[in-house]
């Protein structure tokens, strides 16, 4: 109890309360633009978090990635034109809701329905996770390393549309984040006598260049903007465009069914928002007494995608407390976070700095409170912001990224965000998939870590690793996972060419 009101007094102060207002503002802003997106705010931003205390930093990114739930529902509501790819169900029924004149009320049910799904995954986190890591305090070496097995065998079979794809990014991620110093022998490692990387590669350049540059040179090299301009939608209040009470009395069990299962899906690394909010979608139609409704402007089908990819939120960071692997793109950069401010997230955490898991569990609370009370008072704004052309935003987010850099690092580190823009854009144009490379990268000096230290005790002995049955357990799930996933994908194929 000591501990919990130390890490609760930690959060509540004023600039913890300040900085986490100012990310889900931003992130709510960038998701709300299309083509721009909450991820890329939360990667431009871990440059500029090098010089806050830990705990407001992490705040801060917590806020960015909550306020971008939020903020991509606009442009799918009032422009059929999702801001990140988990807004994508929204607009089903958010964009037709519109064009009925209904534009605010639905942006209030995507409000209510994002704010009340992030606080009942909260909740579920708090319960969870500390359980949970005395679970994981009794795994060794052996078993850590196999959970980040199996962790990137489900990212990199989940994600992208070949399994085989997948697992080559997420090795790329890996073999990139052992670029430095060796850790045992101090010697140079991939380093090409280049001594700027004796220090191996920042997860910022690596991250700005892959997630945020790497779009916008897709977005540049193959994009056609179109010279029409966007439709202008009310958002003037009337009987039918209001949001009251009784709206969400009655999309209450909705919230709840989509919220249990944007929680069950974000503590499963490798699934992300995007797939909650679609399976949210499904299971509110399935249970809806008027499922043909659904698609033509049913507030249910808003408040069931939205409660369902913002659920996600809280509980990724499950796993990546507990454990130490993150659940999505988002806790891996906020991962990265941890480990610039010297903190190694998994169940030793728990044990070493309780006083600062709570004071998280604070700051989370505080940016649920800012996503609800900053989402009142800016849907009119973004519903300017969702005009602006992507001409006039994406020179400035170019700008953002190289000044976070340099100003964060170095020029050299500059020339590495390049090189990585490059390898974003050239992953996406081979349907290579980025997320599972990023995942890769940040659990690579953890994965290795763990198997040195299985090797140590092995002692030479192959037969060590038959003596650890749960570790056994779950290289076998691993390999069952990648010849049912690539089994699945070639039938699937074998379907559409029929």
């Amino acid at each position: 109890m000591h501990d919990i009101l130390l890490g609760l007094s930690d959060a509540f102060t004023l600039t913890n309360f300040i900085y986490i207002a100012i990310g889900v503002f931003i992130g709510q802003v960038f998701a709300a633009a299309p083509g721009v997106g909450a991820l890329t705010a939360v990667t431009i931003a871990i440059p500029f978090t090098f010089y806050m205390s830990p705990l407001t930093a992490i705040g801060f990114l917590v806020g960015i990635n909550k306020g971008g739930t939020l903020g991509g529902a606009v442009s799918s509501i009032l422009m059929n034109t999702p801001g990140s790819p988990e807004a994508t169900a929204t607009a089903f029924d958010g964009y037709p809701m519109a064009r009925k004149g209904q534009a605010l009320k639905a942006l209030r049910a995507a409000h209510v329905s994002s704010v009340s799904g992030d606080a009942i995954s909260d909740t579920v986190l708090f319960l969870v996770a500390a359980p949970l890591s005395i679970v994981a305090l009794q795994m060794g070496p052996a078993e850590m390393a196999a959970v980040i097995v199996v962790a990137l065998v489900v990212v990199g079979g989940l994600v992208g549309d070949s399994v085989i794809k997948g697992l080559i990014a997420a090795f790329l991620g890996v073999l990139m984040s052992l670029v430095g110093t060796d850790p045992e022998t101090a010697g140079a490692r991939f380093t090409f006598g280049i001594p700027e990387l004796m220090s191996g590669l920042s997860i910022s350049a690596v991250g700005i260049g892959v997630l945020a540059l790497g779009e916008i040179v897709r977005q540049m090299v193959l994009s056609r903007s179109s010279d029409a301009p966007p439709e202008i939608i009310d958002l003037k209040e009337s009987r039918d465009n209001r949001f009251g009470f009784a709206d969400y009395k009655a999309l209450f069990p909705t919230i709840l069914r989509s919220s249990a299962i944007g929680t069950v899906i974000g503590a499963i690394p490798g699934l992300g928002s995007s797939a909650a909010a679609f399976l949210g979608y499904a299971s509110a139609k399935r249970a809806s007494d008027n499922p043909e409704a659904f698609g033509k402007g049913e507030i249910k089908g808003v408040a069931a995608a939205e409660a369902a990819n913002t659920a996600v939120v809280g509980s990724n960071f499950i796993p990546l407390l507990s454990l130490g692997i993150p659940g999505n793109v988002a806790a891996a950069l906020v991962l990265g976070a941890f480990i610039i401010h010297g903190i190694a997230p998994g169940p030793q955490l728990f044990a070493e700095q309780p006083r600062l898991i709570y004071g998280l569990f604070g700051a989370m609370m505080i940016g649920t409170f800012w996503n609800f009370v900053v989402g009142l008072f800016s849907m009119r704004l973004f519903a300017k912001v969702v005009q602006i052309p992507l001409t006039y935003i994406l020179p400035c987010v170019v700008l953002l990224c190289v000044t976070g850099i340099i100003v964060a690092s170095n020029l050299f580190s500059a020339w590495l965000l390049v090189a990585f823009a490059v390898m974003g854009f050239l992953m996406r144009v081979l349907d290579f998939s980025f997320v599972t490379f990023i995942i890769g990268f940040v659990l690579g000096p953890l994965f290795e870590l763990n198997v040195r230290q299985t090797v140590i005790l092995a002692d030479g002995h192959v037969s060590y690793i038959f003596d650890r049955p749960i570790a056994c357990i779950f290289l076998l799930v691993a390999v069952i996972l990648v010849w049912r996933l690539a089994r699945r994908r070639r039938m699937g194929a074998q379907q559409l060419s029929m």
